[in-house]
């Protein structure tokens, strides 16, 4: 094995690491959930060396430098207030989602024109359409923290998995007997998890393009999920009123959470996993959290956006400015970015 770089996440904290084995490029993640910004560094790597045979002493100190950069993100203090910046009349029909790379540099925006299209964020200027979905692209993601790819699902029942670079289509998923209307891929960019009207998920292989599972148990449209951080459990939510937890290596369910009055819109993990966040018809809506956890983004068909403080529930910050229904909004990786998509066909960019 030979170790080719390293990849920083800041939320949950980690190394990722990315190494040649038997002529193929792999990835493994060092997990460092209990990491404070009082936590002994020397300490640490020292357990990283022990535990990691990747780490050689000639990288300790590089190492010793990604875990004090963790720390100096982890004292950071969150009180970011955001101001619109741009909007862009992304598709000529309606948006239905949008989504960050890692870094916040690009984004990308699914239409009801068949199409899924990558942005720079900075300038608004269009890198590449992706097309060749015969019906409505609903459902769309990068394979973040790498963003070297794209999964685009859609109302012709299939999921197609894309090059970010040259829009390049490796696979096309086939299997699902409805409309794909959400998506997601794991942590370690090996697995695409698909949600369906078909009252399905499915698992999909991103190196093969094989189907992988078929999770079966909501008795109507999944409309939303969601990989935890390290990748062992999926949440699904549902028009079934419900919300259930799977275990990805057993392809079992393991919880099944009930109080919502109304159909699943909306779920999500926060960073360290100790919280899920649901939206529904009952009146609550569209959810984010935010990298960090503290805050959370709810769009509504009030034509507004509200960001929320975790901890004591208080509205923070109203985004105002869409004529119509928001439908979607995503934090970028960093946290000091947001961008709402709207039935007004419109995105906002806020900083």
């Amino acid at each position: 094995m030979r170790l080719k770089r390293f990849l920083l996440r800041y939320y949950p904290p980690g190394i990722i690491l990315e190494y040649e084995r038997g002529g193929y490029l792999r990835t493994k993640s060092i997990d460092l959930l209990d990491l404070t910004p009082e936590t002994n560094t020397d300490e640490l790597v020292s357990e990283i060396r022990q535990s990691e045979p990747l780490i050689t002493e000639s990288r300790a100190e590089q190492v010793k430098e990604l875990v004090l950069r963790l720390q100096q993100k982890q004292s950071q203090q969150d009180h970011h207030r955001f101001c619109f910046c741009k909007e862009l009349k992304a598709h000529i029909l309606p948006l239905t989602n949008i989504a960050f790379d890692k870094s916040g540099s690009r984004f990308i925006t699914g239409s009801y024109d068949r199409t899924c299209r990558v942005w720079d964020t900075a300038s608004g200027a269009e890198l590449h359409t992706l097309e060749g979905h015969r019906n409505v692209v609903y459902a769309i993601a990068f394979n973040n923290p790498y963003g070297d790819k794209i999964a685009t699902g859609s109302f012709d029942k299939t999921c197609k998995l894309w090059c970010a670079e040259t829009g390049k289509c490796f696979h096309t998923f086939c299997g699902h007997r409805a409309e794909i209307v959400c998506l997601a891929f794991n942590p370690q960019s090996t697995l695409v998890a698909t949600g369906s009207m078909d009252a399905t998920a499915k698992l999909w292989d991103v190196e093969s393009g094989e189907e992988v599972a078929t999770l079966t148990g909501h008795t109507v449209d999944v409309l939303s999920l969601c990989f935890n951080t390290v990748g062992n459990h999926l949440v699904t939510g549902s028009f079934d009123y419900t919300v259930a937890i799977w275990d990805v290596a057993s392809k079992r369910r393991v919880h099944t959470l009930i109080g919502h009055m109304g159909e699943i819109s909306n779920v999500q993990f926060n960073w360290d996993c100790s919280l899920i966040a649901s939206g529904s018809t009952d009146k609550t809506c569209k959810i984010c959290f935010s990298p960090q956890g503290s805050r959370v983004l709810t769009a509504s068909s009030d034509k507004t956006a509200r960001l929320w403080d975790v901890q004591s529930g208080a509205c923070l910050q109203i985004l105002e400015g869409h004529t119509d229904e928001i439908f979607s909004c995503t934090f970028n990786y960093e946290g000091d970015t947001i961008i709402t998509g709207s039935k007004d066909n419109t995105c906002r960019i806020w900083y």
